[in-house]
């Protein structure tokens, strides 16, 4: 494992049991994710794009082991989280922090929030008893909230306050790498704006590392060093954002582009419609799993998956697919 990296992914897959019957016996498997393998830089932001249902917060629950995994390596920090005993996991557990999508149910209705953001901190031994309250109400201050807020309850919040909330939950645990698990997608746009740069400024004066999982791709590109877009299970693509952004080389990841809106109401948009509807993960199909709806699908699309090939001119953008290959 490279020293600059805290996370490195090998191959790795999480399959879901199909069960049927009184016997429950079973008959197959969903490929959540199947065979994903990338690393992310200390310090820097990699965004994990694709389409509802591809497998995006399986990865990052699997990367800090919310969700077991079936197969493959996950490394944080040189060390395979898997092969943590329980105690040691219990020792990790504050090193590695996620955000959840949705602010409302991801937070206790019983609890006042001091006691939401702080439980963990009280729990882990992050400060001492004597600068516990200090230190919570310096958490809450960073991410936008009131002090005077601790005594009161996430009902009486709104959906941008709450989203706070579990920002500061996350961060008072002095974690060095966060899962965003698409913390944006249910605020207003206007909120948006706030919480990303919330989470850019938090990045800065904690020197955190950010999985960012989203589907909106303007707001990828604001925040993020690096992408990696995700089709059914796997990675198609990976480069440096603007890389990405600017020479999209997968046709899934050209589709994907071409469906981001223009501020100019007046431009025409080049759109990629996709042909046919997206694949059963419990049923693939065979060589490369975007051949179905590909417009440039080719013979061998279809019997063999295409290799990882780098881009001519940046050995750090990639590209899974026959035609990179081939140079096109």
């Amino acid at each position: 494992m490279a020293a600059d990296n805290i996370i490195e992914i090998k191959n790795l897959k999480v399959h879901y049991p199909i069960r049927t019957g009184v016997t429950r016996r079973i008959v197959g498997h969903v490929r959540a994710v199947d065979g994903v393998s990338f690393s992310i830089k200390r310090g820097s932001t990699m965004a994990l794009v694709g389409e509802s249902g591809c497998g995006k917060s399986t990865t990052g629950r699997a990367i800090i082991n919310l969700t077991p995994k079936t197969s493959g390596e996950v490394f944080f920090d040189g060390k395979d989280v898997y092969s943590n005993s329980r105690e040691e996991m219990r020792r990790l557990r504050p090193r590695m922090q996620i955000i959840f999508q949705d602010p409302y149910s991801a937070l206790s209705p019983r609890l006042p929030i001091g006691t939401l953001i702080g439980e963990a901190v009280r729990e882990h031994n992050i400060v001492p008893l004597e600068q516990y309250e200090a230190y919570l109400d310096k958490v809450m201050s960073d991410c936008g909230l009131q002090p005077y807020y601790k005594q009161r309850y996430p009902h009486e919040f709104s959906g941008g306050q709450r989203q706070r909330i579990c920002i500061a939950r996350a961060v008072a645990l002095n974690p060095e790498f966060i899962v965003c698990d698409e913390p944006v997608s249910a605020l207003d746009v206007s909120i948006q704006a706030q919480v990303i740069n919330l989470l850019m400024d938090l990045q800065k004066e904690y020197q955190l590392t950010y999985l960012f999982i989203s589907h909106d791709l303007s707001v990828v590109e604001h925040i993020s060093n690096y992408v990696a877009v995700m089709y059914l299970g796997n990675i198609v693509e990976y480069g440096r954002t603007a890389d990405i952004f600017s020479h999209p080389s997968h046709p899934y990841t050209q589709a994907l582009f071409s469906a981001i809106p223009l501020p100019d109401p007046e431009a025409k948009m080049n759109r990629i419609i996709l042909s046919g509807a997206l694949p059963s993960p419990a049923n693939p199909p065979t060589g490369c799993k975007f051949h179905t709806r590909c417009q440039k699908a080719m013979p061998e699309c279809s019997k063999e998956m295409p290799p990882e090939t780098a881009i001519i001119g940046d050995e750090n953008h990639y590209c899974i697919c026959h035609l990179c290959g081939k140079g096109k």
